[in-house]
Parts: C-alpha cells; sequence; structure tokens
C-alpha cells in the first residue's frame, strides 16, 4: 500500500524481528538468574544458550562474552587504561583512536582527554596507516603501550576499515586494539579472530534485535578488564546487576538469525544499495556519494546534492512516509557538523546536505522503487522552488 511508512534506517536502529519478538515474550516470565531454584536455572540456561548464539556470530568463545546494557555500556567498560592478560596486569598509558569514531569511542572510556589521541584518516575515511605506525612508534619509544581502538564499519559511511592491517600494527608495538563492531557484525561475516581484535563491541538492536542490550567480547577468556558495576558479580563478576533476561534472549535469537543469513543478505543488499544509487544519480546526476570508491558496508548509502541540506530532505521524506536520517542517529535531535565527514575533509556544503539510506532484514525491492519515486518528487519541488525564489 502506498500509505505505509518504509523504514530505511537500519544502521540507527532494525526493526525487532518476529523470532526475536517471540522469544522475549516467552522469556518475559523468567526468574532470577541468580536463584538456584528451578525458575532461576531455567532463567540462567536462557541467558548461556542467548551467549553462545551471539559468540557464534562472530566465532567467539561463549565464556568470552559479557553482556551489557548496549554498546556504549561495552566501549566504556573496554577503553580501560588497566587490563589483565593471561592472569598479569596489563597498563595502557594512552588511548589512540581514528578522528570518525561513534561518539562513546570519541568519550574516551574511562581515559582522561589528556590521554586520547586521533589517527587522521583520507579522504574516503580509511584509517592513515603511516600516522598511525608512527604514534605507535613514538609511545614504544617512551617505554608506553597503547590501546587503539577504530570502528570495524563507520555507521555514517559504511566503511570498513581494514582492521587485521590495524591489528598486525597494533600487536607489533605491544598494544591491544579493540574495535567497535557494532555495524558491521550481522550485515557481512565477521570473525574476531580474522580481525585480529582484543575486545570487539556489539549492540543488539543494530541486529534486529532489543535496544537495551549490547556484549563486549574478549578473544578469549584471558583478557579481562575491570568491572565498571560491582555488586551481585554477575557475568562473572565483569559487570554486576540482575541480567534483562527477556532482552538477552532477543538478543541472541537475533544474532543466531543474522548469522544463518549473513551471506546471502551480503548480496541482496548489495544489489538493493546499487539499485537505489542508480537510482538516485538517474534524478540528479549531480549527487555525490561519500566514501562510494572504497569498500563499504553492503546496506549503506551516504550521499549529498548540491544546494539542498540534509535536514530539509530528511522532513521531506519523513512527510512523504519514508524514514532516512541525516547522519549519525545519536546526533539527531541537534542540528550541527558530522565530525566524521570534517575529519574526512568533506566540504561544508556537501557535509551539511549529507543523507544517510542504510537497508536491513526488513528492506525490499518495492521499498527501494517507492524511495526513487519520492525522491524524483522532492527533488522536482526542491528545484521549483529555487526557481521561483530566484525569479
Amino acid at each position: 500500500m502506498m500509505n505505509e511508512r518504509v523504514y530505511l534506517d537500519h544502521n540507527a536502529t532494525s526493526p525487532l524481528r518476529p523470532p526475536a519478538r517471540a522469544a522475549m515474550t516467552a522469556a518475559l516470565s523468567a526468574g532470577n538468574a541468580s536463584s538456584v531454584h528451578a525458575e532461576g536455572r531455567a532463567a540462567r540456561g536462557e541467558i548461556e544458550a542467548a551467549r553462545a548464539r551471539v559468540a557464534a556470530l562472530v566465532g567467539a568463545d561463549p565464556k568470552a562474552v559479557t553482556f551489557t546494557s548496549g554498546a556504549t555500556e561495552s566501549i566504556a567498560l573496554a577503553l580501560s587504561p588497566e587490563l589483565e592478560i593471561e592472569g598479569r596486569s596489563v597498563r595502557c598509558d594512552v588511548l589512540i583512536i581514528s578522528a570518525v569514531e561513534h561518539p562513546a569511542v570519541r568519550a574516551g572510556g574511562r581515559f582522561p582527554a589528556g590521554k586520547i589521541e586521533m589517527i587522521p584518516v583520507d579522504h574516503a575515511g580509511v584509517v592513515d596507516f603511516a600516522a598511525l605506525e608512527l604514534m605507535l612508534a613514538r609511545h614504544q619509544a617512551k617505554g608506553q603501550r597503547a590501546l587503539v581502538s577504530v570502528m570495524a564499519a563507520n555507521n555514517e559511511t559504511g566503511v570498513i576499515e581494514p582492521c587485521t592491517k590495524i591489528a598486525e600494527l597494533v600487536h607489533a608495538a605491544g598494544g591491544i586494539f579493540h574495535t567497535d563492531a557494532v555495524q558491521i557484525a550481522g550485515r557481512i561475516p565477521f570473525d574476531l579472530a580474522v580481525s585480529g581484535a582484543d575486545l570487539i563491541s556489539l549492540s543488539s538492536h543494530k541486529l534486529g534485535g532489543p535496544q537495551g542490550v549490547g556484549a563486549l567480547i574478549a578473544r578469549d577468556q584471558a583478557i579481562r578488564v575491570p568491572a565498571m558495576l560491582r555488586g551481585g558479580g554477575q557475568e562473572r563478576g565483569r559487570r554486576a546487576g540482575t541480567e534483562n533476561v527477556a532482552a538477552i534472549v532477543g538478543f541472541g535469537i537475533a544474532a543466531e538469525c543474522a548469522a544463518l543469513v549473513v551471506a546471502e543478505e551480503t548480496g541482496r543488499l548489495a544489489g538493493l544499495r546499487d539499485r537505489l544509487e542508480q537510482g538516485i544519480r538517474a534524478v540528479t546526476p549531480d549527487a555525490i556519494f561519500l566514501s562510494a570508491a572504497v569498500a563499504r558496508l553492503p546496506n549503506t548509502t551516504c550521499f549529498a546534492v548540491p544546494g539542498i541540506a540534509a535536514e530539509t530532505a530528511v522532513i521531506a521524506f519523513d512527510l512523504e512516509g519514508i524514514a532516512v536520517s541525516a547522519g549519525a542517529a545519536c546526533s539527531s535531535g541537534k542540528v550541527g557538523p558530522s565530525e566524521a565527514l570534517a575529519a574526512m575533509r568533506v566540504p561544508a556544503e556537501i557535509a551539511k546536505g549529507a543523507v544517510r539510506v542504510s537497508l536491513g532484514w526488513s528492506t525490499s525491492e518495492s521499498d527501494i522503487s517507492r524511495f526513487l519515486l519520492i525522491w524524483e518528487r522532492i527533488r522536482s519541488n526542491l528545484s521549483q522552488r529555487r526557481r521561483e525564489r530566484a525569479a
């Protein structure tokens, strides 16, 4: 039906998958997983089953998975100057992050602001390896260890960072590597061991699970970070607080659903994205597609048309029943330049017009057709208004 809304903002949050909703509903009456009676043991079983499902999505050891309230908490937990590896204390003297990181990483976790350094990126948003190597060498020469955090895929442009190469540089300098894998997990095949990361952060609601639950995953059980929440010793002492059984169960089912179809979804979404971009070019030959020349997530398009403000376009789409974003969802509600696009040295007049369209498990061919029909109408209306003002 033409009056149904089209949701194309999966990088902000992906609609709850029906199997996850059903599993959560069944788990809402679960007992306390710390209790030893039958109800408590059943809840514990549900959590551990979910832990195994989330671990399987990225090829991890279930015992290295710590559930959190979301990726922001997971990132804050990971970015700690003090860690424990194979039973010995390890101190990181500096936090090095890329210039295109999510605000949760830019906040620095438990590092003071004076101990945070930023790696520049090229015009496409890919980390400057030469700059990173120099930064690592400088700290290594001083006898300092770095904790480096670079996102696996960018939430605004979809750019995929070469984590394996970054990990090699970091480990060669004796550092620790964390990656925000929120956008990449479930969108394309992602394996923790292959990535080389020591720690990764995930978010349930980017996969079609519920909001308010995420995970910090270590490459093995030997890596531990100090708890931020202390109390009853839940999550093997890594994160205290009674577990949100229903949300964790939903996360697990969403991860399992994503893992089962990730290979075919990668191709399907890439096909839909290519059709979307071809259609936008046909209507607006002057459209600029950011980071289109490098590896991107198959579901993400970030484009701008000179003379059209992103806020204007997003509102126009919304009025026509289509949900898209201007930049990162975390920044909606505040109008300002994208720090990631600024770091990529995108001209201000282009950056302020950047619209993000992100596809997902619920996106169909008809959604793309509807988007292109509406985009043609929006472009025509805006052009007409400009002509009228000029007259």
